[in-house]
């Protein structure tokens, strides 16, 4: 009785420890028509409707919502193909072509990608009726993804509703800015460039240049197509809109597709949520059958080869390909490719292609060995998790930096796309199934990232229900946000140093002359 007791107690004391929540409404904008994207955005929306909030989710790519309540879906439809623009800009025919990208180049394409998903986006009659509806009051709380697509924080404005950004990129650099928090340059590197936080000094002065170029390529090239989308879409509105670089730090809170150990260690607040690895289930789903069964009859296990859903395996050039199948033939274990195409001629028996594979669980399987993949944070995140050993092949954006924290960390080894050769690639499989330190590490590393206070859905849930609680945490705002660019840099103080330094210089120098002048003069007048 006395135990019965005790429990209740312990009950009740943890229920009125977690302050309860109403059913909210919530707006969720994921315009974005990326796949890899969507795996997040869909977990968020499916957990938030699970847990009682009425949602109306705009999205570039459709699922079935049929069995959630209070939900309300509204598909932007065609589904815009993003990378005939980018491909048209850069005269490519295929990702494969675009590999040695500069930075300078990568922010062009997201420049592209941005405006023109957004613009498809906005024009659609459903969004159009969520813009001009006449009832101000319908939502309690907007989410948006932080993906370019920054003219959709309008509507925050316009139902006078906190908001929430998700970034399905993880941690960027300029999302410091968006919360008032310095990032230094020196050990905080950009996400699109391969380096770790323990650069060399030119490392640094790239690092650093660069990462002013990205502040300054948003600030005057960006922005002002945002703003310009923002006045052809809501102008005609009754309210005051301020340009995107001021509704950008307007934020309640952020979540953050990183987490510990994946993302390098850097300054935060806390509104900076990391939940990285949220679309990640506890129990993966049952594999279809003809999968389980390749899988679990492979005696010597099994490879998973995927390069994510932009790049195509089915337009990998046909040299590349024959060296694959090559390799692949010459194994004894068994390969499952995500392939596009699955007409491939002179498949090896040992070869299984199909053109969409259920990837997170797949990875969850024992006997899978090693991950062959594109080095997307999505993909790491799930190879990490499951502690499946990888060889990487980044493409572009922060695919680099993935997969060289990666091979730092010990649990991959990364090869460039062009220069795959039979040997090379024989070698480095060989290395990440034979060498027992790659398994050990990814599993160490693994136990890092699971370890948390709350699973990463629960922290986003706890977040969300936070801001809507405090009608936006406006206690969380960093004094940093109303600081001027050249204020939060330091750069008036560094300016003013070195004015008032050269002034004492000069001073100092035109004092030295004067004195040398009387004494010059005293001698003179001593000799005569």
């Amino acid at each position: 009785m006395e135990f019965l007791n005790f429990v209740l107690s312990a009950v009740t004391l943890i229920c009125l420890s977690c302050p309860l929540i109403e059913s909210a409404r919530i707006l969720a904008i994921f315009a974005f028509p990326g796949k890899s994207h969507f795996m997040m955005t869909r977990s968020l929306v499916t957990e938030l409707s699970h847990r009682g909030h009425e949602v109306t989710f705009i999205t570039g790519n459709k699922f079935d919502s049929s069995k959630l309540e209070n939900f309300t879906q509204i598909a932007i439809e065609p589904e815009y193909d993003f990378w005939k623009d980018v491909q048209a800009d850069f005269g490519s025919t295929n990702i494969f072509e675009l590999t040695s990208m500069r930075l300078q180049d990568f922010l062009q394409m997201l420049l592209i990608i941005g405006k023109t998903t957004t613009d498809h986006a906005l024009k659609q009659p459903k969004v159009q009726e969520i813009i001009n509806d006449p009832d101000n009051n319908k939502y309690d709380l907007l989410i948006v993804e932080q993906f370019y697509q920054e003219a959709f924080l309008a509507l925050g404005l316009k139902y006078n509703v906190p908001v929430i950004a998700m970034s399905t990129l993880g941690y960027e650099n300029h999302m410091s800015q968006q919360f008032g928090v310095l990032s230094p340059f020196s050990f905080v590197p950009h996400g699109f460039l391969p380096f770790d936080d323990h650069m060399s000094f030119f490392e640094r002065m790239e690092n650093t240049f660069l990462s002013l170029y990205e502040d300054l390529h948003r600030e005057f090239v960006y922005f002002p197509i945002q703003d310009e989308l923002i006045q052809k879409y809501f102008s005609h509105l009754p309210i005051t809109i301020p340009p995107v670089s001021q509704m950008e730090k307007n934020l309640s809170a952020i979540l953050l597709n990183s987490h510990a150990p994946l993302t390098t260690t850097r300054p935060t607040v806390p509104g900076m949520v990391f939940v990285g690895g949220m679309h990640i289930k506890k129990v993966p789903d049952q594999l279809p059958e003809d999968i389980k069964h390749f899988i679990e009859t492979a005696e010597h296990g099994v490879i998973y080869f995927s390069l994510g859903s932009n790049v195509k395996s089915s337009e990998m050039p046909k040299e590349s390909r024959e060296i694959f199948l090559d390799v692949f033939s010459k194994l004894k274990q068994r390969v499952i490719w995500k392939f596009e195409d699955e007409n491939i001629p002179k498949l090896p028996p040992n070869v299984m292609v199909k053109k969409w594979m259920p990837q997170p669980d797949i990875l969850a399987h024992q006997n899978v060995k090693v991950f062959i993949t594109h080095g997307g944070l999505f993909g790491t995140q799930e190879g990490v998790y499951n502690a499946v050993p990888m060889l990487g092949m980044p493409f572009y954006c922060d695919q680099h930096l993935n997969m060289n924290k990666a091979v730092k960390s010990g649990y991959a080894i990364s090869m460039k796309f062009q220069d795959i050769t039979r040997e090379s690639l024989t070698h480095s499989l060989n290395e990440l199934l034979h060498n027992p330190s790659y398994k050990a590490q990814v599993s160490k590393v693994s136990q890092v990232f699971r370890d948390r206070p709350l699973p990463a859905m629960d922290t986003a849930m706890y977040w969300v229900d936070y801001v809507i609680r405090h009608k936006g945490a406006i206690h969380n705002r960093s004094g940093g946000l109303d600081l001027k660019w050249y204020e939060f840099y330091l750069i008036d103080i560094i300016l003013f140093t070195i004015l008032m330094s050269l002034f004492i210089v000069v001073i100092a120098f035109i004092g030295f002359k004067k004195i040398v002048h009387v004494l010059g003069k005293n001698n003179k007048i001593k000799t005569n």
